[in-house]
């Protein structure tokens, strides 16, 4: 069964320990009612992962990329993203919290968590382009930061219609906006400029770029 997908034997045992790391996250969470919404879209991902192994290979460099994403909103889901306590965190290793250094008035562990998604799945996106529709890396490289915008303001939309169907409260513990009436358009800003970001590393050639990957495209 497991030779249906087209991970490597390293992969396999990080898509393993990403599991175990889902579940330690839920352990004794602060607010366990809220983790099925939240977790909704980590059970997506790995879907998604899965659905996509079944045809094509990741590089290391990919996998190792989404996994560092997902992980991200593993912490960002157990404390409902606002309530991640950096600061307390921070206070404790520094002496002082790390709002206090910057000024900040709201917890931005949400707008990190955006900035690393077009950081972490753009490259991604490019591959796919690459290997499936023989773009240039260039070309493709342009439509996945429209991929990454694009999504982005998808996922906005999402967010907004289940918030419309919750209470007040439950909204504000789901979507974190923080009485920021410019949210979304900040984590669609901030996702957009990740992918430009990562792009521009691959320019660099601080990452390896989309064409020297070894994306395989398997038969269905």
């Amino acid at each position: 069964m497991l030779d249906r997908f087209h991970f490597t034997s390293a992969q396999w045992w990080g898509f393993a320990s990403f599991v175990l790391l889902w579940i330690a996250s839920c352990i004794q969470a602060p607010w366990p009612a809220d983790l099925v919404l939240q977790h909704s879209l980590t059970l997506m991902a790995m879907l998604g992962l899965l659905i996509y192994a079944r045809r094509f290979a990741l590089d290391n460099v990919n996998f190792v990329l989404l996994m560092l994403f997902l992980s991200m909103h593993l912490l960002g889901a157990r404390y409902l993203y606002t309530n991640v306590p950096y600061d307390r965190w921070t206070a404790q290793l520094f002496g002082s919290p790390l709002s206090s250094w910057f000024g900040w008035e709201r917890n931005h562990f949400d707008r990190l968590t955006h900035f690393a998604y077009g950081l972490c799945l753009v490259r991604l996106f490019q591959t796919t382009l690459v290997s499936r529709l023989r773009l240039s890396e260039r070309a493709a490289g342009w439509f996945a930061v429209e991929w990454v915008l694009a999504s982005s303001a998808l996922y906005e939309l999402f967010e907004w219609l289940i918030a419309a169907t919750l209470s007040p409260a439950a909204a504000e513990g789901y979507n974190g906006q923080q009485g920021d009436m410019w949210d979304a358009q900040k984590d669609m800003a901030l996702a957009t400029l990740g992918a430009a970001m990562m792009q521009w590393m691959i320019h660099m050639k601080w990452i390896t770029s989309s064409s020297a990957a070894p994306i395989i495209k398997y038969p269905q």
